[in-house]
């Protein structure tokens, strides 16, 4: 394997024990496997709440039995929390120190000298309030203290036979309501339900952005094409209204990460 990798397994042996926050994500995937190869004594957790595709939660869970790790999952209720569920822009700050704050309280009852997670070099120039929540909390983030990039998290994962190398970014559901827009069970729950009929479907990369009763899709643009097709686009519409949405639009720029947030 490369120096580079080489480096973030002496940055977590001398961490000694993590417990690690993980989503099954890409990077927190990678960062997964490079602490089994390191041997040091490690506990990865999943939060399952709402904000979270039952898919990917099952798929989490799958990624951490294949790899050989210790892995639990908690609860979390940030929906509880209306500095959380009013949607403001640094919503995600309000949901990461509910998940630091009980893994910095878990590593404590357990004995773990230190809470990781999957942020990457890339993450310090997006707006990522969740950064805030972890210097708070005083969680570490190996792979930038490795200087591991997107890309280079992608092609180190797939030199490891990792099944997430290419796997779309997927955030959390809440990040498909416009800012202010109030989050709700409901809401979270009709917009993952749409995703995974469009996923079912064969779509990668995508986003349901949801607004009160109006739904716009973003798909990869050369999927288009499939919503000239009178069966699928009925199909389509049929199981959007069937969840509440009254005004489905297709947004012809095409998919686009993080869009909400420019």
């Amino acid at each position: 394997m490369t120096v580079k990798f080489e480096k973030l397994l002496d940055i977590l042996r001398a961490m000694a024990s993590v417990i690690l926050a993980y989503s099954g994500g890409v990077d927190s995937t990678f960062l997964l496997k490079a602490i089994k190869e390191s041997g040091i004594t490690s506990l990865a957790v999943t939060s399952h709440s709402e904000t979270m595709p039952e898919s990917e939660f099952r798929a989490a869970c799958e990624i951490a039995r294949n790899i050989g790790v210790t892995h639990i999952t908690i609860q979390t209720a940030e929906l509880e929390n209306s500095n959380f569920s009013n949607n403001p822009p640094d919503r995600c700050f309000y949901c990461k120190d509910e998940l630091f704050g009980k893994l910095k309280a878990l590593a404590a009852e357990k004995g773990f000298r230190h809470v990781i997670d999957g942020s990457n070099q890339d993450d310090l120039s997006d707006w990522r309030p969740g950064r805030q929540a972890a210097a708070k909390h005083g969680v570490r983030s190996p792979l930038i203290e490795a200087s591991f990039t997107k890309a280079e998290i992608r092609e180190h994962s797939r030199l490891l036979g990792l099944s997430t190398w290419e796997k779309p970014a997927s955030p959390c559901l809440s990040s498909r309501f416009p800012y202010g827009v109030k989050i709700t069970k409901e809401g979270l729950q009709r917009v993952e339900k749409a995703e995974e009929f469009l996923k079912a479907h064969g779509f990668g990369e995508l986003r349901v952005r949801s607004s009160g009763d109006s739904a716009r899709i973003e798909i990869n643009a050369e999927k288009m094409a499939l919503f000239t097709e009178k069966e699928f686009r009925e199909t389509t519409v049929n199981l959007m209204k069937g969840l509440g949405f009254r005004y489905i639009t297709l947004d012809l720029e095409g998919f686009r990460s993080g869009n909400l947030n420019t």
